[in-house]
């Protein structure tokens, strides 16, 4: 498994598809968070990365099936796939190993975004204030969605050869299970409903980790979550 591991990595950080990507989502979550006025913290006028941790989930539905896309469906357009099968590792420790490869990858991308916590604490009035623990939950929950977001893109890139069909299926289906049970449980009147729709998808989930409070359920789900869609990803390239 280490060894797909390690091949899945490097060949991700060899590659420039890895740098562009994670480029632009620095770029593109930098200007968010400094430059555009709609989001500019410095317009603001308080020391928080709430803007920030609201903006990248919608980030991450295009960063995360950039880079899982190729995951599966390369290896099946170029046939690499069956010979990778037939070594001696199950068809979970591949899937395992590239997932974790996609995640490691996510983590990369988020470790610089560190830079924006200190550069807000630094400007706080006095200097250092700032939700320290908030921040920490929202980076925690940023984790768990990534993960989240990146068994859907292994999954979809599971389903096909061609890495664009796998970007979009991945880009769909992470944006449904962000945002589509919220706009679901607005349909059902009845509050009961709404609360029980809302709790199925990812958003609410995040948004409690957020807040800094770390709760059981939460972890769980996220957990669940992404195993479950790795299930899915085996019994696609099982059917295989």
């Amino acid at each position: 498994m280490y060894a797909v591991f390690k091949r899945e990595l490097l060949s991700f950080l060899s590659s420039m598809v890895a740098y562009i990507t994670i480029g632009i989502f620095l770029a593109v979550s930098g200007l968010l968070l400094w430059f555009f006025p709609d989001t500019s913290v410095l317009d603001y006028g308080y020391a928080d990365l709430g803007g920030f941790f609201s903006l990248v989930p919608y980030l991450f539905m295009f960063l995360i099936p950039a880079i899982t896309m190729r995951s599966f469906a390369e290896e099946q357009k170029e046939g690499t796939y069956e010979l990778l099968v037939t070594k001696p590792i199950s068809q979970w420790q591949i899937i395992w190993a590239k997932y974790l490869a996609c995640v490691i990858l996510v983590l990369l991308a988020l470790i610089p975004t560190l830079i924006y916590y200190y550069s807000i604490s630094k400007l706080g009035l006095p200097e250092g204030n700032i939700d320290s623990g908030s921040v920490i939950g929202s980076y925690i929950g940023l984790f768990l969605l990534g993960s989240a977001f990146t068994a859907i893109g292994i999954f979809a890139s599971s389903l096909t050869k061609n890495q664009i069909i796998a970007f979009a299926i991945a880009a769909a289906l992470c944006a449904f299970a962000f945002l589509g049970f919220d706009y679901t449980s607005e349909i059902f009147s009845m509050q009961s409903f709404e609360t029980t729709i809302s709790s199925l998808g990812i958003n609410q989930h995040y948004q409690s980790i957020s807040r800094g409070v770390l709760d059981t359920r939460d972890l769980i789900y996220f957990i669940s979550f992404s195993v479950l869609f790795l299930l899915f990803t085996k019994l696609a390239t099982g059917r295989k």
